[in-house]
C-alpha cells in the first residue's frame, strides 16, 4: 500500500518582547493523525504572534500542546497542557485563505475557499494559502494564546492557562546543566514581575468594519491589509473590500490600503494606531460602526472617522504606487 503523505505545518514560538522570553524544556505537539510535532529547539522570539525564525517542518494536523517550560524572567517552570477545539481545528484546515490578486488568476476571489492543505500556497495562477503555521504566543504568568497561520494571514485559535509547577528541583537540574550562569544568577538579573493584562487587554473584540471612501467618485479600492494588536492579520480584497462584513475584531496596530482614482493614480495609505487611545474610541463607538478611511479628493492626505467623527490618530503616510491589478485604469 501506499503511505499517506501527511500534510506539512511550520511552528513558531513568539513572546510580547525580548526581556519576556522562555525556554522549552520538553514539548509534544499531538496530531490527528497518531504521534506528535515539535516545537523548534531554543528559546521564543520575535514580537507578540510572529517569531521570525522558521524551523523543520512537522507532519499532521495539530490538535493540543503538551509543553513543559522555563520563564526565564519569572524564575518558573510551567506546564501548558492543552486540547484545542478539534471541530474548529478540522474546519481551518479545509481552508485557503486569498492573500492577494494572483496574476493569472482572473475569477472572482473570496475570503477563503475550501481547498483542503495540499499543494495550495499563494502563486500567479493561485490567491489562496492554506494552513501553514502554528503559532504561540507565551505572555507573563502562564498565558500562552495560539494562532493558525495562512501564509500571512493569522487568526487566534485561543488562548491557554499553563500551571506553574511546584516541585521543579530535577526540571532545574537539567535547565541549568549546560548553562553558564546558575538559577540565583539568572534571577537576580532577569526577574521581573510583569502583568499578562496588556496581552489579555489585546483581545478585546468589538463589532466594527472597515471602509475606504472619498468624494472623489473615481475612488476604486483593491486592496487592505490589517494587523490587529491581538496577533490577527486580516486582508481585505475585491470584490468584498468595498462591502466588507461587520464582525468582532481586534483593536489595530497598523494597516496599509491601496486605492486607484486615474491611470497613474495609484497610491498606498498607512495609518499606525496607539492600543489605549483606540480602544478607548472603540469602547464609546456603540455597535456594529464603521472606522472610515477618507481619502481627499485629490489622493494628497486621508482622515480617519468613527461614525462620521473624525479621531486623531498616531500617524498616516501616504506613498504613489504602481502595482498592477485586475480591474486598474488603462
Amino acid at each position: 500500500m501506499k503511505e499517506e503523505k501527511l500534510p506539512e505545518f511550520n511552528v513558531e514560538i513568539s513572546h510580547p518582547y525580548n526581556d519576556l522570553d522562555v525556554t522549552p524544556i520538553q514539548d509534544k505537539i499531538p496530531v490527528l493523525e497518531g504521534g506528535y510535532a515539535s516545537m523548534p529547539y531554543g528559546s521564543s522570539s520575535g514580537s507578540w504572534g510572529w517569531s521570525g525564525k522558521g524551523w523543520t517542518e512537522q507532519h499532521g494536523t495539530p490538535i493540543g500542546a503538551d509543553v513543559i517550560y522555563f520563564s526565564r524572567y519569572e524564575d518558573t517552570f510551567y506546564h501548558l497542557k492543552a486540547d484545542f477545539p478539534l471541530d474548529k481545528i478540522k474546519d481551518y484546515m479545509k481552508r485557503a485563505y486569498a492573500e492577494g490578486e494572483a496574476s493569472l488568476y482572473t475569477k472572482p476571489i473570496e475570503e477563503y475557499k475550501n481547498l483542503g492543505r495540499f499543494e495550495h500556497f499563494g502563486s500567479a495562477e493561485n490567491p489562496y494559502s492554506s494552513f501553514s503555521t502554528l503559532v504561540f504566543g507565551f505572555a507573563p504568568k502562564g498565558m500562552v494564546v495560539v494562532w493558525l497561520r495562512f501564509g500571512i494571514i493569522q487568526i487566534e485559535l485561543g488562548k491557554y492557562q499553563a500551571e506553574i509547577i511546584k516541585d521543579d528541583k530535577e526540571l532545574e537540574k537539567k535547565f541549568f546543566a549546560n548553562l553558564s550562569v546558575t538559577r540565583e544568577e539568572m534571577k537576580q538579573k532577569r526577574f521581573l514581575d510583569v502583568s499578562p493584562k496588556e496581552w489579555e487587554d489585546y483581545r478585546i473584540r468589538y463589532s466594527w468594519k472597515p471602509i475606504v471612501t472619498s468624494e472623489n467618485k473615481a475612488l476604486k479600492n483593491f486592496e487592505m491589509n490589517l494587523f490587529y494588536y491581538n496577533g490577527e492579520t486580516e486582508i481585505l480584497l475585491r470584490p468584498w473590500i468595498d462591502n466588507a462584513p461587520v464582525k468582532q475584531r481586534a483593536v489595530p496596530r497598523e494597516l496599509n490600503f491601496t486605492w486607484e482614482t486615474a491611470k497613474g493614480q495609484q497610491y498606498i495609505g498607512r495609518a499606525y494606531f496607539n492600543w489605549t487611545k483606540l480602544n478607548e474610541e472603540f469602547k464609546n463607538a456603540g455597535k456594529d460602526f464603521n472606522v472610515n478611511f477618507k481619502v481627499a479628493p485629490d489622493n494628497s492626505n486621508f482622515e480617519v472617522l468613527i461614525n462620521d467623527k473624525p479621531i486623531k490618530i498616531d500617524s498616516t503616510r501616504i506613498f504613489k504606487s504602481e502595482r498592477e491589478f485586475h480591474e486598474s485604469y488603462k
